[in-house]
C-alpha cells in the first residue's frame, strides 16, 4: 500500500512540475510574441517611403554638401522621460532619439553644417503670445497639469540628456514661438541668411505637426529641407506612414538616418 501511495505522489509531483514548466514556457512564448508584435508595429510605422519621382532627379549627396543646417525640433524631457508631461506617448520606445544622435554626429563631422539649432517645444505656454485659438489649444495640452510648479515645468522643457551632450558653443537654442514652426518669431531665419545656408536637415517631434510645418516653411523660404524619417515621430504610433508619404510627395525628401550618413560619406 505504501509503495502504491509513493507512486501516486511521484506521479502528482511530476504532473505539477510538468504543468509549471508548460505554464512558464507558454508565458515566455506569449511575452516574446507580444514583444515581437510591438517591434513589428514600430518597424512598420517607420517604413521610409520610396523617394517621390521628382526627388529622384536630384543628386542628394551633392545637396547635402551645400552649406547646411541641422534642426532638432521638440526633442525634450517632456516627450522622452516617463516623468514628462507628454510621457503617455512613450517616445523613448521609438527610434527617433538614437537616430537623431546618429544624424547630429554625422553632420558635425561633415564640416559643411554651419548651423546646429536645438529648437525647444514648451507644452506649458502661459507666456506665449496667443490668439483666441492658441489660448484654448494650449490649455487643452496641459489639462490636469496646471498645478505643476515652475521648476518642474522648466525641467520638462529641457533638451533631453542624450542631445544635450551634443550641444556645442555657438549652437542655437530657442523655443518655437508659433504653433508649429521655428521660422516665425525666432533668430533662426537671420542666422540661416547670414551663414548662406541652402540645405536644412530636420529631425524631431511631431512628424505630422512641427516637422511637417518646418519643412513647409523651409521650402517657402527658399531652402532645401530634407526630413530624416526615423529621427521623427508622430504623437500616435502608426501615423508616421501617412505623414512620411505626405511630406515626401509634396514638400521635401524623406530619407532614413542610415541613408543620410551614407550620402554624406559618398
Amino acid at each position: 500500500m505504501s509503495e502504491q501511495r509513493e507512486s501516486i505522489e511521484n506521479s502528482r509531483r511530476q504532473f505539477v512540475t510538468g504543468a509549471a514548466s508548460v505554464a512558464a514556457a507558454t508565458a515566455a512564448t506569449l511575452a516574446a510574441g507580444s514583444a515581437n508584435a510591438a517591434a513589428e508595429k514600430t518597424a512598420g510605422a517607420y517604413q521610409i517611403p520610396e523617394l517621390a519621382p521628382q526627388w529622384k532627379a536630384l543628386d542628394l549627396a551633392k545637396i547635402l554638401k551645400y552649406p547646411a543646417a541641422f534642426l532638432s525640433v521638440s526633442q525634450n524631457n517632456s516627450l522622452y522621460l516617463p516623468t514628462g508631461a507628454q510621457a503617455a506617448e512613450k517616445q523613448w520606445e521609438r527610434p527617433s532619439l538614437p537616430a537623431t544622435v546618429k544624424v547630429a554626429k554625422a553632420a558635425r563631422k561633415a564640416g559643411n553644417f554651419k548651423t546646429f539649432a536645438w529648437v525647444g517645444y514648451e507644452v506649458f505656454r502661459e507666456s506665449y503670445p496667443q490668439s483666441e485659438f492658441d489660448r484654448v489649444h494650449y490649455e487643452s495640452w496641459v489639462k490636469g497639469l496646471e498645478s505643476w510648479p515652475a521648476d518642474k515645468k522648466t525641467a520638462d522643457n529641457d533638451l533631453v540628456a542624450e542631445l544635450r551632450a551634443l550641444v556645442q558653443p555657438g549652437d542655437l537654442e530657442f523655443n518655437e514661438q508659433a504653433l508649429q514652426t521655428a521660422f516665425v518669431g525666432t533668430t533662426l531665419p537671420l542666422d540661416l541668411s547670414r551663414k548662406g545656408i541652402k540645405t536644412i536637415v530636420i529631425t524631431g517631434i511631431h512628424t505630422d505637426w512641427c516637422i511637417e510645418g518646418n519643412a513647409r516653411a523651409a521650402r517657402d523660404a527658399g531652402y532645401l529641407p530634407i526630413v530624416i524619417g526615423d529621427a521623427t515621430a508622430t504623437q500616435v504610433l502608426g501615423e508616421e506612414t501617412n505623414a512620411f508619404r505626405r511630406i515626401n510627395n509634396y514638400f521635401a525628401p524623406v530619407i532614413s538616418s542610415d541613408t543620410f550618413v551614407k550620402l554624406l560619406q559618398s
